[in-house]
């Protein structure tokens, strides 16, 4: 626990030296902050982020990506809240992730309410990833194996118990007929350290996001994505991968990505970016840059993403709740 919290000052340090030479908005070198290690979900938001601003409006300095891990975004979360609160041109990171942990409170004393919501880039889909020699070809096979021994399949995810990816592993072991808490469940920061502890066969299988799953197989990952939770087939690079309802199990679960800004934001700042990342969302281009990195359609920004935000919190407390997950009140 000691060497938790002194991390945690640490980063909040680093964090607020950073803010004191940070450029304005002036400046034209806009941050985009993945509150993880590089190669997970976040960092494939900011790097979508980067391409669809640049593919939009060329003549912006390119959005730079900086990571700040802890406690899958909790650090950040207080960090820019308490510190960086008024950078006009500091974005971060947030996925349906960092919304199911608000909702159990698990970010600290600061709510949905404490951070400008600027936009939702899209809807990514919640996934199973095993390596491309792994036993399991199928769900079913998956759900055999647990049926046999529920502790004999290791399932590695970002977060720790009651996190989103544990979520939909227990979602798994439910629909195997296994009382999930006899599941074996390995967190870690992020989803591209899981993702490496299963290409180390450290875990069996990382219930992740096919967003991260498709960027590390286009990097030459010997990954394979088993199964999507999703209702239907869908397109891309997605088309030949099999939804858990065709196989008979009634598991679906999506997954917000987008960027938030710092509460002390200045409104022509924060409307300005809006209006930048409207545009952005409209472009056909940015169609394809979303389609590329495995996400579907969502386009939301300013007040109308907020509403959506309030709307998704309030929704995860009530299925913390019905799962028997501990909520905090902030």
């Amino acid at each position: 626990m000691h060497g938790l919290i002194t991390r945690f000052r640490t980063l909040l340090v680093i964090t607020f030296l950073a803010s004191l030479v940070c450029p304005s908005f002036a400046s034209g070198t806009p941050e985009c902050i993945a509150p993880a290690m590089p190669g997970g979900g976040f960092d494939v938001t900011c790097e979508l982020v980067r391409a669809g601003l640049q593919a939009v409006q060329p003549s912006l300095e390119p959005v730079r990506t900086t990571y700040m891990p802890g406690g899958v975004g909790a650090v950040t979360f207080n960090a820019v809240i308490a510190h960086r609160n008024a950078e006009p041109n500091t974005f971060v990171a947030f996925s349906g992730g960092s919304l199911f942990n608000i909702a159990q409170g698990r970010f600290g004393k600061y709510t949905e309410r404490d951070v400008k919501w600027l936009a939702a880039l899209g809807v990514d889909h919640g996934v199973l990833i095993v390596k491309d020699d792994s036993p399991y070809a199928t769900l079913d096979d998956l759900v055999a194996a647990l049926k046999r021994k529920p502790d004999g399949v290791v399932f590695g995810g970002s977060g720790t118990v009651g996190s989103q990816d544990w979520m939909k592993a227990s979602l798994v072991a439910r629909a195997a007929g296994v009382n999930f808490k006899k599941m074996r469940f390995v967190g870690f920061e992020g989803g591209g350290e899981a993702n490496a502890a299963l290409l180390g066969k450290h875990v069996d299988v990382v219930s992740g996001d096919a967003s991260e799953a498709l960027g590390l197989i286009k990097n030459g990952a010997k990954l394979r994505i088993l199964v999507v939770f999703a209702n239907h087939r869908l397109p891309g690079r997605l088309k030949d991968v099999p939804t858990s309802k065709e196989g008979g199990y009634d598991i679906e679960w999506t997954n917000i990505r987008g960027v938030y800004m710092g509460p002390k934001v200045a409104e022509a700042d924060y409307l300005r970016w809006a209006g930048v990342f409207n545009k952005m969302l409209a472009q056909p281009a940015f169609d394809a840059l979303r389609e590329e990195r495995g996400l579907q359609p969502l386009t939301k920004t300013g007040a109308d993403l907020e509403v959506l935000v309030r709307e998704t919190v309030n929704k995860y407390r009530e299925l913390a709740f019905q799962s028997g997950l501990r909520i905090k009140s902030p």
